[in-house]
C-alpha cells in the first residue's frame, strides 16, 4: 500500500512539474534571423524591437542567433523557434520543409519592392552586367534571396550564366561581407541588398567607400517575419498587432523603425513568395 502512494505521489510530482515546465515554455518567444549580415549587428537591431515585443506580448523574448539559413527553418520546423525574420528564398524553403505551416505575418513596405544591388571597385571599368563576364564574382549566402537566388536569376534573363561567364563564383557569407570582398579585391564584382548597401553608404562605412553600384534589379517581395506552424492563435494575432502598431512618428518606436530599416509593417502572405519559388526551381535550387 505505502509502495503504491508513494509511486502515486512521484507520479502527481511529475505530472506538476512537467506542467509548470509547460507554462513556462509557453511564456517564452523563442526569435531567430537569418545571418545575412554580422552576428553582432544583428543582435544589436534586434534588442530593441525584443523589449517592444515582450511588452506587447507579456512574454520573455530570447534571440537565438544562428550560423546558416538552414539552421532557421529547421528551427522553424521542429518548434525550437517561435518567430523568425526570413529572406523571401528562406520563407519559400521554410514553407516546404513545413508542408505550408509556417505563415509568414508582416512584412516591411520595402519587402514588396525590394532590390539587389550589383557593385564593382571605384575604378573599375565596367558599365554594364555584361562587362562583368570574365571577371570574378561573389554572391553573398547560397540560400539568400537578395544576395543569391534573385540577382542570379536576373542575370540569366540577361543572358548571363554565373556559372558558365564568370571566371570564378565565390560566396562571401553575408551582405556586407560581400562589400568587404569587393573593397578588397577579393571579387571583382559582386551582389548585396539594396537596404544594407543604403545602410553601409549612410553610415560611411570603409569598404563601401571603394565600390560603386554598377546595376539595380528589377524589384521582388523579400523578408517577413514567420511564425512556426501549430504557434497558438492569439499569440499570432498579438505578434501581428505589434507590428502593425509600430509607427516611425512615435518616439517610442522611432529607434526600433531605423533599426529594421522599415517605414511601416504591412501585413503579408504566402501567395506572395510564390514568384521567388518560381525562381528557385527555375535554377534548380527546390523541387
Amino acid at each position: 500500500m505505502q509502495t503504491k502512494q508513494t509511486v502515486s505521489r512521484l507520479a502527481l510530482a511529475l505530472a506538476l512539474s512537467l506542467t509548470a515546465v509547460g507554462t513556462f515554455a509557453q511564456g517564452v518567444l523563442r526569435v531567430s534571423a537569418i545571418p545575412d549580415e554580422a552576428p553582432t549587428e544583428l543582435q544589436r537591431k534586434f534588442t530593441p524591437l525584443g523589449d517592444y515585443l515582450k511588452k506587447e506580448t507579456g512574454m520573455d523574448v530570447q534571440f537565438t542567433p544562428v550560423t546558416d539559413y538552414a539552421a532557421v527553418v529547421e528551427g522553424l520546423a521542429t518548434n525550437k523557434i517561435d518567430l523568425a525574420w526570413l529572406g523571401g528564398f528562406t520563407f519559400v524553403q521554410a514553407r516546404i520543409r513545413t508542408n505550408g505551416g509556417a505563415v509568414p505575418i508582416v512584412q516591411r513596405a520595402e519587402d514588396e519592392v525590394f532590390t539587389s544591388k550589383f557593385i564593382v571597385p571605384q575604378d573599375s571599368t565596367a558599365k554594364t552586367l555584361a562587362d562583368l563576364k570574365g571577371k570574378t564574382f561573389a554572391f553573398g549566402a547560397p540560400s539568400s534571396t537578395s544576395g543569391s537566388l534573385m540577382p542570379r536569376y536576373f542575370l540569366l534573363q540577361a543572358g548571363i550564366n554565373p556559372e558558365k561567364d564568370f571566371k570564378t563564383v565565390a560566396f562571401s557569407g553575408a551582405h556586407d561581407a560581400t562589400v568587404a570582398f569587393v573593397a578588397a579585391s577579393r571579387a571583382e564584382a559582386g551582389v548585396l541588398n539594396a537596404s544594407v548597401w543604403d545602410k553601409l553608404v549612410e553610415a560611411k562605412n570603409p569598404n563601401a567607400a571603394k565600390v560603386r553600384v554598377l546595376a539595380t534589379t528589377p524589384t521582388y517581395y523579400d523578408y517577413n517575419w514567420t511564425v512556426r506552424p501549430g504557434l497558438d492563435a492569439a499569440v499570432t494575432k498579438k505578434l501581428t498587432d505589434a507590428f502593425l502598431k509600430l509607427d516611425p512618428a512615435n518616439p517610442a518606436h522611432k529607434e526600433i523603425m531605423a533599426l529594421q530599416r522599415a517605414s511601416k509593417f504591412i501585413p503579408t502572405k504566402s501567395s506572395n513568395y510564390d514568384g521567388i519559388e518560381a525562381a528557385a526551381k527555375a535554377g534548380g535550387l527546390v523541387k
